[in-house]
C-alpha cells in the first residue's frame, strides 16, 4: 500500500514539479472577467502576471469542487493506496471544505489537512509530508504530524507596490497614493489563516531590513526542515537583492536557496515585485 499526496495549485507547486514528486495536482480556477483558466495549467504564473498588469479589474479564484477531489480519491481507493490531502487555508477558500466533503466514506484511507496557509507556506508543509513519508510514517501519522507542525510555519512577504491592495479594497486610494509618493513597502504575513499587515518601510532597502528583522523576531529559520523563497511577477531581481541584503540568514546554514514563483492566490493582492519567505520556526 502506497501513500499518495493530493495538493491544490494554491501551494504554487507547478504541475511539472508535482509529476516529478509523484503528487496529484488539482488546480483552482482563475477568473479574469468572463475568461476562466485552470491555475498553472491553462495559465502559467508568467501569463497570470502579464494579464494582471494589463487588466483594469482584479482576477478572482474559484475553489476546487468536491467532484474533483472525489475523482482523485476514487483512483487512490482503486489502487489500494492511502492519501494525505493538503489544502490552502479554509479561511481563504472553500477548497478545504470540498476536500472534506468528498472524503466522506474514505475515513480509513483519506486524511485531509488544512494547511492554514497558502503559497510557499503551503508548499513547505507538503515538502515536510514527503519527508515524513520517506521516514516510513503511515498516512494517518503523517497527517497528525502535519497538524502539529503547521503551527510553526511563518510566511512573510515584502510588497513592491500598494496598487493591488488598493484594487482589492484592502487600503484606500489616498493611502496608496501617499504610499507611492513615499515609496512605502508593506510587509504582510499569513496569521490565523488570513493575510495580515505586519509593518511598513520606506524604500526597498529598509523593506528588506524589516523583512529580515521579522524573520528573526519569529524565532529564526529551522534549516532542518523545508523552507522556501519566492517572487511575484516576471523578474526575480528584487528577490536577489533581498537575498544579498540578508546574507547572514543563509550563510553556512543552507547549501542552496530554494526559489520559486508566487502564483495567483497571493499574487492577485501582492502584485508583481513581491518577495516572500516561508519557514518553520526553530
Amino acid at each position: 500500500m502506497a501513500i499518495q499526496f493530493i495538493i491544490d495549485s494554491a501551494s504554487d507547486i507547478l504541475p511539472c514539479e508535482a509529476r516529478e514528486l509523484g503528487l496529484v495536482h488539482l488546480p483552482l480556477t482563475v477568473l479574469f472577467g468572463e475568461d476562466s483558466y485552470r491555475d498553472a495549467v491553462d495559465l502559467t504564473h508568467e501569463g497570470f502576471y502579464e494579464k494582471l498588469v494589463e487588466s483594469d479589474v482584479l482576477p478572482t479564484t474559484s475553489q476546487i469542487s468536491p467532484g474533483a477531489f472525489a475523482a482523485a480519491y476514487e483512483k487512490v481507493a482503486a489502487a489500494g493506496d492511502e492519501a494525505v490531502v493538503i489544502t490552502l487555508s479554509s479561511k481563504l477558500s472553500g477548497t478545504h471544505q470540498s476536500a472534506v466533503i468528498a472524503a466522506e466514506g474514505y475515513e480509513d484511507r483519506i486524511f485531509v489537512v488544512d494547511s492554514e496557509n497558502v503559497c510557499v507556506g503551503e508548499r513547505i508543509l507538503v515538502q515536510l509530508g514527503l519527508v515524513l513519508r520517506d521516514r516510513g510514517l503511515s498516512a494517518r501519522e503523517i497527517a497528525a504530524r502535519l497538524e502539529e507542525e503547521k503551527k510553526n510555519i511563518r510566511l512573510l512577504a515584502l510588497l513592491d507596490t500598494l496598487e493591488y491592495l488598493k484594487k482589492g479594497g484592502r487600503i484606500s486610494a489616498a493611502t496608496a497614493f501617499a504610499g507611492g509618493l513615499l515609496s512605502i513597502k508593506p510587509v504582510i504575513a499569513v496569521e490565523d489563516d488570513q493575510v495580515a499587515m505586519k509593518g511598513k518601510a520606506r524604500g526597498s532597502k529598509q523593506g528588506n531590513n524589516l523583512l529580515r528583522q521579522l524573520v528573526e523576531e519569529c524565532g529564526g529559520i529551522d534549516f532542518a526542515k523545508p523552507f522556501a523563497l519566492a517572487y511575484s511577477g516576471l523578474s526575480d531581481k528584487l528577490l536577489r537583492k533581498y537575498v544579498d541584503d540578508s546574507g547572514e540568514l543563509w550563510q553556512g546554514m543552507a547549501e542552496f536557496l530554494p526559489i520559486t514563483t508566487v502564483g495567483c492566490t497571493i499574487g492577485t493582492h501582492a502584485g508583481p515585485g513581491a518577495v516572500a519567505v516561508a519557514f518553520f520556526t526553530k
